[in-house]
């Protein structure tokens, strides 16, 4: 509980995309908690789509994150951090939260110098000695509402869960715009364990009545062509082609949406946007698709989930089979809400 109303509250949550959108209750929680108050958030740059022009957030402070982790330039990236806690500190603020809690997030945070700088007892790489006040998150809980822990340690409201995203005319050229109903398909993960083949997609997609739209990063272009070959032309790419704000608009707009375990499943999800949701090595209790309405599918293995980011076998995931998902999603497609 907060004594004294602050006037200006910083949020330290640079990525991931599914991790910034995990955040959305917390800052809904906060800003109807301290309404007058200036609040900022400091974002990883290649992320800030998702906040810019945000009706809650005051000021979005961007770094380069990735570019921080290039020892060539080690002498820039330290002039970098060096005006970035000099401007940081400059900002006063009264209450600083790291929903990080690694170490780069931990030395942002105390370079702040405020008086109240709150994060997780377990957070990593030595980041909890950073805080002034630290809020037991715990680990089997789902990411949601493990941020909302530190939002009611502030004394805020966590009964209602919202996700607020900021409301923007979409732009892109979704081919699929003017269909009653379209599938979205997200292939890519950031993990290359979390990735279920990409035929297996496609297959999917042939199989089902409503065209599909496979979305994803740069990166994910090749997978993405590779579900529209095996779908015969029931599904179109956009992978690549979307910024981060279109991309949300696409998710917004769709009546299913199939995924891994990644960001877009859960814009999907923060939107009430039925999702199937294929998980491996990583966990639904924490990461799943987060609210009613959604299905996971999961194979039976024991090593599962495993939390590792190469793997030699992939059992979790080729032990899921197209039937496996076609059945969930079909259940859904059928459910008296489509």
């Amino acid at each position: 509980m907060i004594k004294k109303t602050p006037e200006k509250i910083l949020i330290v949550k640079p990525s991931s995309l599914g991790d910034v959108v995990h955040s959305l209750p917390f800052l809904d929680s906060l800003r109807a908690c301290f309404p007058k108050a200036g609040i900022h958030w400091v974002i990883a740059k290649g992320l800030e789509g998702l906040l810019e022009g945000h009706p809650m957030i005051n000021r979005l402070i961007i770094i380069d994150k990735d570019r921080w982790k290039r020892f060539s330039d080690l002498r820039g990236t330290m002039r970098e951090l060096r005006d970035l806690f000099t401007e940081l500190k400059q900002e006063r603020y009264d209450i600083v939260v790291d929903l990080q809690g690694l170490l780069r997030s931990g030395m942002i945070t105390m370079s702040t110098g405020a008086r109240v700088r709150i994060g997780f007892d377990e957070a990593r790489e030595g980041s909890r000695n950073c805080y002034t006040r630290r809020v037991k998150g715990g680990r089997d809980i789902h990411a949601v509402d493990r941020y909302l822990r530190i939002a009611e340690a502030l004394g805020c409201d966590t009964e209602n869960v919202t996700f607020p995203f900021p409301l923007r005319a979409a732009t892109v050229d979704n081919p699929l715009r003017d269909e009653k109903d379209y599938i979205v398909i997200v292939p890519g993960a950031r993990w290359n364990t979390k990735i279920w083949p990409a035929e297996g997609f496609g297959r999917l997609a042939a199989m089902l009545s409503l065209k599909s739209v496979v979305v994803g990063s740069k990166g994910d272009a090749l997978i993405a062509e590779e579900v529209v070959k095996a779908s015969g032309g029931k599904a179109v790419s956009l992978a690549g082609r979307t910024t981060l704000a279109e991309l949300v608009d696409i998710m917004r707009n769709a009546g299913l949406v199939i995924s891994n375990d990644s960001g877009p499943m859960h814009i999907a999800a923060g939107f009430h946007v039925p999702v199937v949701a294929i998980f491996g090595p990583t966990s639904p209790l924490r990461t799943g698709p987060y609210g009613k309405g959604h299905a996971v599918i999961t194979s039976d293995v024991r090593c599962s989930p495993c939390f590792k980011k190469t793997c030699r076998d992939l059992l979790c995931m080729k032990g899921i089979s197209v039937d496996d998902v076609y059945e969930k999603v079909r259940e859904i497609l059928a459910s008296p809400t489509m």
